[in-house]
């Protein structure tokens, strides 16, 4: 269970959105070898298949790129042409980082079983409605080993969507945020995640926060379990044919949405304003901005294109409603 924890508190404190530990250190001072119009730029981007939006004011433009991760290695797209256009870009907007210690690390294995376990006496049934307890001993009934009654709701949740929905089982394939990170580090262009968390407010929000507040995470899980093991490949499936309201209502990013870190009040605000903020700069910089996003929070009703649309301006992309 600690190793197991340890490893959890590391994905979850350092990898927002599966972004590394550190910003990368880019060179700002790099050259383009040659001048790309920003039309190069947006064919080679849509050329790659990954959903991505374009909005333009003045000298500015802003590229947004929809990203999902998890993608099955076999479901192919052409990250190649994302990685060409992305090293043509004039800055790239990453996802958030998360700045944790050690003994951030060190907290979540002291506290494991607070972590990883119900508080004792209690199982899933002392916080599941009977309707939603009944439908989870239906997904579970072929298990052997009957533990999964007394993990933490949020555990069982992460546990429900990978073996049940398929959500990172098997080998995976680079996601939109790898190839473009990647594209930058080559090309020396100036990278910036668009904001940072402490690791001791990750680390606090996962101690503190009561079994009911993970609920709406549970029921969700629950459901996607009830789709079964293709959820996360049919996800990849409909974000790489760029249907992006799917991807958005599919099991797995309804659960992502409802499930901690992002569900929860205050770092799921700091995340969604972080990212607000960056998009507010990068309408005023000038030349081309890619920035590199959860496709639900730029595609969710009232997200990020809906609000540059509400806002007059002309949003170019695939439909996202």
């Amino acid at each position: 269970m600690k190793h197991t924890l340890a490893g959890f508190a590391a994905f979850a404190a350092l990898s927002l959105c599966h972004a590394p530990v550190l910003a990368q250190e880019a060179a700002v001072d790099a050259v383009q070898e040659e001048a790309t119009t920003l039309d190069d730029i947006v064919v080679l981007a849509r050329r790659s298949g990954a959903p991505m939006w374009t909005v333009t004011r003045g000298d500015s433009t802003l590229i947004l790129v929809g990203a999902i991760g998890r993608i099955p290695r076999d479901v192919t797209w052409r990250p190649d042409d994302l990685e060409a256009a992305a090293a043509r870009s004039n800055l790239i907007l990453t996802p958030q980082v998360g700045q944790a210690s050690v003994s951030d690390i060190l907290r979540v294995i002291w506290r494991a079983r607070t972590i990883g376990q119900m508080p004792r006496g209690t199982t899933t049934a002392t916080y599941l409605s009977p309707a939603d307890q009944a439908r989870l001993e239906t997904i579970m009934a072929g298990e052997r080993n009957q533990g999964w009654r007394t993990k933490s709701l949020l555990f069982l949740s992460f546990d429900l969507m990978k073996d049940k929905a398929g959500y990172g089982q098997g080998r995976e394939g680079e996601d939109a945020v790898d190839v473009i990170r990647r594209a930058a580090r080559r090309a020396r262009i100036e990278t910036r995640p668009v904001g940072t968390v402490r690791g001791d407010e990750i680390v606090d929000s996962l101690i503190t926060a009561p079994q009911p507040t993970h609920l709406p995470c549970a029921e969700a899980a629950i459901a996607a379990a009830e789709y079964g093991p293709t959820a996360g490949r049919d996800r990849a499936e409909d974000w790489r044919a760029l249907r992006v309201a799917d991807v958005v209502a599919s099991p797995i990013d309804r659960a992502l949405s409802v499930c901690w870190p992002w569900a929860d009040p205050e770092i799921g605000s700091q995340l969604h304003q972080q990212w607000a903020a960056a998009i507010e700069t990068a309408m005023i910089a000038p030349g081309v901005t890619m920035g590199v996003a959860p496709i639900r929070l730029l595609a969710e009703d009232g997200g990020v294109l809906d609000g540059l649309e509400a806002r007059g301006f002309e949003v170019v992309g695939p439909a996202w409603k």
